[in-house]
């Protein structure tokens, strides 16, 4: 159940129209990284979350809640940045105020231009945001990443909250209304304050490297391929211990002779960690009975109901994630 409370989580405002600025926050409104594509995908990623992770689904129907929110923001920030365009637009008996919509120094042809690069808020919305990015793309439900598995799932946030944090940097450069300014540094901030969360929530998840319940082969999970000709660069990703399962990286400076000399590395012995083949395949029967363990007993399969309508819901014992008894 969702309640719309009116007034805006952070107090949105605009010094004066801009709709040149509109076009390109249009971005977080309904482009790849923006606010709604946030909100639905924590959405979604909750439902299968539920009943093993109860605290994780709380948490991602909080934020996907508050990213809602955001989007409200955003949209009224963009409404604010075409004020004047609408009313114009309205009076059909006679010829629209450019002038009003562009500033001292708008024309119609400006308008025009402007349209014919961006329709949206000219010719299809009559002033008002809509669902696309700033280049005019449809928002589109490939955006959602969810996957079913926590642990990639939460990668996948903290990856998505580091892409909009980004996005709301560079938009700070293109404005220099210190109002709207000051939205943007609002939600830039919250993004940070959503890559920690989740990035804590992950850390509850043990084990949770590599990110699923299968392990790596250890035949393979620390070579170093040199796949390119040229100047080599050396560092933490391909010499020393490796930072996910602590084995010692094999540099291989011709990837070509080894698959060679290695039947297309099918005869290739693990080198440089203490994991055997053996031990890997009791690490998967382990780790899959446990996972598999934990959501079925969370989950049951008969007389299933989503919520309890406790009327002293307020005193009920609140129910453990798996794990954290």
């Amino acid at each position: 159940m969702f309640h719309h409370v009116k007034e805006l989580q952070f107090n949105a405002r605009v010094s004066k129209p801009d709709p040149r600025f509109a076009r390109l926050l249009l971005e977080q409104f309904g482009g790849g990284n923006g606010e709604l594509k946030a909100s639905m995908q924590y959405f979604v990623q909750a439902f299968a979350c539920r009943n093993p992770y109860p605290d994780k689904y709380d948490m991602l129907m909080d934020i996907a809640t508050e990213e809602l929110g955001h989007l409200e923001i955003v949209g009224a920030t963009i409404q604010m940045l075409l004020s004047g365009i609408n009313g114009e637009l309205k009076d059909a008996a006679d010829r629209a105020d450019f002038a009003r919509m562009f500033g001292s120094k708008g024309n119609r042809e400006e308008f025009i231009h402007e349209a014919t690069l961006n329709p949206q808020f000219g010719v299809l919305t009559g002033g008002g945001p809509r669902l696309t990015d700033s280049n005019g793309v449809p928002w589109q439900g490939s955006y959602v990443n969810a996957n079913g598995d926590l642990t990639v799932d939460l990668r996948s946030d903290i990856a998505a909250e580091s892409r909009a944090k980004i996005v709301y940097e560079y938009l700070m450069q293109f404005t220099e209304d210190p109002y709207v300014l000051e939205t943007l540094n609002f939600l830039m901030t919250r993004e940070v304050a959503h890559f920690q969360q989740f990035e804590a929530a992950l850390g509850t998840i043990q084990p949770n490297f590599p990110p699923g319940v299968l392990q790596s082969d250890p035949r393979y999970s620390n070579i170093y391929s040199n796949h390119s000709t040229g100047e080599d660069a050396r560092g933490p990703w391909n010499e020393g211990e490796s930072t996910g399962l602590g084995e010692e990286w094999l540099y291989v400076e011709d990837p070509r002779e080894q698959v060679l000399e290695t039947d297309g590395l099918t005869q290739l012995k693990p080198q440089g960690t203490p994991r055997t083949e053996a031990s890997v395949r009791s690490a998967d029967k382990k780790l899959s009975k446990e996972r598999s363990g934990e959501i079925r007993k969370a989950t049951p399969e008969k007389n299933l109901q989503w919520s309890q309508y406790d009327s002293q819901d307020a005193e009920a014992p609140r129910r453990q994630p798996v794990g954290q008894d």
